[in-house]
């Protein structure tokens, strides 16, 4: 898949972050990873991150990635695109491109580096070494410590003809305004923050209408049943749908550090699609909590 293939499959429909499947020990789980896949593949995504960050990519050894990402690519192959997540220091995210682009993957999603704040001069730097590295395509993440700025993107888009989406983690209105109005077409652009479906309408109206959805782990027909509301502006059910299951799905997620990824396995293994426990640092939900997320996902009919 060439670059610009990459950029008109993410310019429309509904993507995700499938899990990254953990054993009671916490070890890759390759079989019930293969399974989640082959259950969330016909739903109609048009394209599954895999190791992306609902995928723990942050918690992911340089050893089990690649298998991780062979075995997207070869469960999904001529079902759904997959676009796997690379991150972290320069070269480690370097290593992680070029080992998804052998395994057949159809490009990257390059979430921030580790840890330390850069100038834009450096998140350049780092960008490009990773576009530089690879053929297929790169989606850049905005988001954490990695914040681009409209120059600096303008600069990357010229000299990276490989880099062809932007995806927003951080929900600074003006300065997706500002982008998108510099880079107009340049980029397919996606809506990147935790639980997308509370910002979609907002960031459809700034010329971002596609978006990520971690619920779709899940809750998949209802997933694609509110991008399709946003899609046709139909408001009645948004807003239904907000006031039904998001806005208190977000007062359970609020409650804990982390909990934007705890919650959505607790949501697959409450629908019988157990995917393990979250690795350190992050934390499983409490008891009560999992009971309130039951009652929220029992409210909203079979999936």
């Amino acid at each position: 898949m060439t670059p610009q293939e990459l950029k008109s499959i993410i310019s429309s429909g509904l993507l995700s972050f499938p899990l990254t499947d953990f054993d009671a020990q916490g070890d890759f789980d390759r079989a019930g990873y293969v399974r989640r896949l082959e259950w969330l593949a016909p739903y109609g995504a048009s394209a599954l991150f895999a190791a992306g960050g609902t995928g723990e990519f942050f918690s992911l050894t340089g050893d089990e990635y690649p298998g991780i990402i062979q075995a997207a690519v070869d469960t999904c192959r001529g079902k759904v695109p997959i676009i796997a997540g690379a991150g972290g220091p320069t070269r480690f995210a370097i290593q992680c491109a070029q080992a998804a682009e052998k395994a057949g993957a159809h490009g990257i999603l390059l979430l921030p580096h580790y840890l330390t704040e850069a100038g834009q001069e450096g998140l350049a730097a780092h960008v490009e070494a990773v576009c530089r590295s690879v053929k297929f395509g790169v989606i850049v993440y905005n988001r954490g410590v990695c914040r681009l700025l409209p120059d600096t993107l303008a600069q990357l888009a010229e000299r990276n003809p490989n880099l062809v989406g932007f995806k927003d983690g951080v929900g600074d209105i003006e300065a997706m305004v500002a982008i998108y109005q510099r880079m107009g077409d340049r980029f397919s652009y996606l809506g990147g923050l935790p639980t997308a479906e509370v910002y979609a309408a907002a960031y459809k109206a700034l010329g971002t209408p596609v978006y990520s959805s971690a619920v779709f782990n899940f809750i998949p027909r209802t997933a694609m049943q509110f991008y399709a509301a946003v899609r046709d502006d139909d408001h009645a059910t948004q807003h239904r749908l907000l006031k039904s299951f998001f806005m208190p799905y977000l007062d359970i997620r609020n409650r804990g550090q982390g909990y934007a990824v705890s919650i959505v396995k607790a949501g697959a293994k409450l629908v019988g699609h157990d995917a393990g426990p979250v690795r350190a640092p992050l934390t499983d939900l409490k008891p009560a909590e999992m009971e309130q997320l039951d009652a929220l996902i029992r409210a909203l009919g079979p999936q």
